[in-house]
């Protein structure tokens, strides 16, 4: 295996073509039937959405998804409009977001900006999506079949695992950054050609353009690609076989990655300017990292969205539905086992160094996902865990710990797929060891397949949204809201905005919205924007059906949110999406008749015309 530098002959892995017959189509033949698999199963998780895609949204998330196609619509804006891409006053007014320092995937907002104009960002998501999962897949069987695996059959078993291991059918829920696992493999793949000499210009040019790529769609889990190069490439050249071709390596690949930084460097110069330092950015991230540390337990445990969760196995140990990074359950960890000790007792030189690198990857995974303190079985322990000197650091403090568990899974698939090749290349000492292994496999795997992502009903697009009504009442880059305003857990204006910029033309603006931004205690980040008390009275209006007596001072109040906001109108469509379902739409009506007057009627919402630092007026 070429890492930092060849391994011996024996051992090395040859490129897909050399062990494949013929030529043309039919050398293809094989990775085509695994691409096709690949895009099938991902097509059967995410059917939910492809049966409506404009009418359903994910039942666990609607909220990460109505960000997304947000920014899909704000990418066929930009290109029609021009601005900025890492920063926008179109959501949030009239301070901005830094988009920079959320999730921008900004390379498929532009990408599949012809897929929004055409079918809306609905269809772009669930595109994104279903490709993310798929190309995860068939990205890892490449990457193994290149570098690891003799056989096509275990590097299709492999990348299929990793593609659609519990942790990623988990952020199949709404996640289009951590569904993009094909990040991983790309890097990692141009990361082993560094050792190749006199080629450190060329490597180092495409890698440093991957690695601008990833950061733009998932900065996150480029972060951990990084990390876990490092632990490999560290481990293995510190290993007396591999010491001396990793000193020879060391000038090589030192060139590359200057060159790598110089690209990356380059192309990421302005966001990541915008990251620390630009408008709107905040330190660390708007989630408590130790509550979404990986607890000891939900790697023995199943997941909800399983075979095995179907059957009422499935465990509550995630912070949220979205966050099962780990539940492999008993039984493959008991195979893992049983394949670190096959693989090591049968490893050569060169092939065992690469499984001590792989093992430490690992280990160090494993263990960072368990977070600050040691969780077992929802008990929080006194024991301090290394995370515990690290959540402070840079990176480090953006990072929620249990998704260093994504890590483990794929190491686990590698350590299948590893398994399996040498299972099929070397015949069983009898029929019983065959069955053994096969019954093995099937156990620790079946239970895990995955079950589609559950998906609801949401909130049909209005006609005053959809047929443009609403610039017979908001000038053109005017602020406009929805009732409630659009939060995490009411998204629905967010959503109106996103579709009115994949239409082209005039646009609003909104306040508030769903992403990161500052206002976190001691500087750190928060979801959403502060909340003022205007917004606030409709939110719990929305989620618990509260409805308080309006006075003189809730009426000043909110004449000084809307005149802080430059709101020129309001509405309340018919129906109202929340995070878990319905909410409280009468309560939400009730108030705002109380609070501005009686309502037009128009384009079937409830409309209320704003005079900024008029309206609403005290009570005569």
């Amino acid at each position: 295996m070429s890492v930092v530098a060849a391994a011996p002959a024996e051992s090395a892995d040859p490129p897909v073509e050399s062990t494949t017959r013929g030529g043309g189509l039919l050398s293809w033949r094989p990775h085509l039937l695994v691409a096709a698999v690949a895009l099938t199963l991902a097509g059967y998780v995410i059917n939910g959405l492809w049966q409506d895609p404009a009418g359903h949204v994910i039942a666990k998330n609607a909220g990460d998804q109505a960000f997304f196609e947000w920014l899909l619509g704000y990418g066929v804006y930009l290109l029609g409009h021009g601005g900025d891409p890492f920063f926008t006053d179109l959501m949030n007014a009239p301070v901005g977001v830094n988009l920079a320092a959320n999730t921008s995937i900004t390379v498929y907002i532009v990408l599949f900006a012809p897929l929004t104009i055409l079918a809306g960002p609905q269809v772009s998501f669930a595109t994104i999506l279903t490709l993310n999962l798929a190309g995860s897949a068939f990205g890892w069987y490449l990457f193994l079949r290149r570098y690891l695996i003799r056989r096509t059959a275990a590097a299709a078993l492999g990348g299929l695992f990793c593609g659609f291991a519990p942790g990623f059918i988990s952020h199949a829920n709404g996640h289009l950054n951590w569904t993009a696992g094909w990040v991983a493999p790309l890097v990692l793949w141009w990361v082993l050609k560094l050792p190749e000499p006199r080629r450190w210009l060329r490597h180092g040019l495409i890698l440093g353009v991957v690695v601008a790529v990833g950061f733009s769609i998932a900065a996150e889990g480029l972060f951990f690609t990084a990390l876990a190069s490092a632990v490999f490439l560290g481990t293995r050249s510190l290993l007396p076989h591999c010491r001396p071709a990793a000193r020879a390596a060391l000038p090589t690949v030192l060139a590359g990655l200057g060159v790598t930084a110089v690209v990356a460097g380059a192309l990421l110069a302005y966001p990541l300017y915008l990251h620390f330092a630009g408008p709107q950015t905040f330190s660390g991230t708007g989630f408590n990292q130790a509550h979404y540390a990986e607890d000891v337990g939900a790697y023995l445990e199943y997941p909800t969205r399983s075979v095995a969760g179907w059957l009422g196995f499935g465990s509550d140990l995630a912070p949220n539905p979205t966050e099962e990074t780990s539940f492999f359950g008993v039984p493959l960890m008991a195979l893992v086992g049983v394949c670190l000790v096959t693989l090591r007792r049968h490893a050569r030189p060169g092939r065992f160094e690469t499984l001590i690198a792989l093992y430490a990857v690992g280990a160090v995974f494993l263990v960072l996902s368990l977070g600050p303190q040691l969780k077992f079985f929802k008990d929080t322990t006194a024991i301090k865990l290394p995370y515990a000197a690290l959540m402070h650091l840079p990176l480090f403090d953006s990072a929620l710990p249990g998704r260093f568990a994504l890590v483990v899974a794929c190491v686990i698939g590698i350590l299948l797929a590893l398994t399996a090749d040498r299972l099929l290349a070397e015949p069983m000492p009898s029929a019983r060891t065959h069955t053994a292994w096969a019954a093995g496999f099937a156990i620790a795997l079946v239970p895990l397949f995955p079950l589609p992502v559950l998906t609801g009903d949401r909130a049909p697009e209005p006609a005053f949204i959809a047929d443009g009504l609403w610039r017979q009442y908001v000038s053109d880059g005017g602020v406009l809201t929805a009732l409630p305003f659009a939060t995490t857990d009411t998204a629905d204006g967010q959503r109106w905005q996103a579709y009115t910029m994949a239409r082209g033309g005039e646009q609003f603006r909104i306040p508030d919205g769903y992403f990161l931004g500052p206002g976190g205690p001691e500087g750190v980040g928060q979801i959403g924007a502060t909340p003022r008390h205007t917004d606030w009275k409709f939110l719990r209006a929305a989620l618990y059906g509260e409805v308080p007596p309006i006075d003189d001072f809730d009426r000043d109040q909110a004449r000084a949110d809307l005149a802080y906001w430059k709101v020129e109108a309001i509405f309340l469509p018919e129906l109202v999406t929340g995070s878990q379902g319905p909410v409280f739409r009468a309560a939400v009506e009730m108030t705002a008749i109380d609070l501005f007057g009686e309502p037009e009627r128009v384009g079937g919402v409830l409309l209320w015309r704003i005079r900024p630092g008029i309206d609403p007026v005290a009570a005569g």
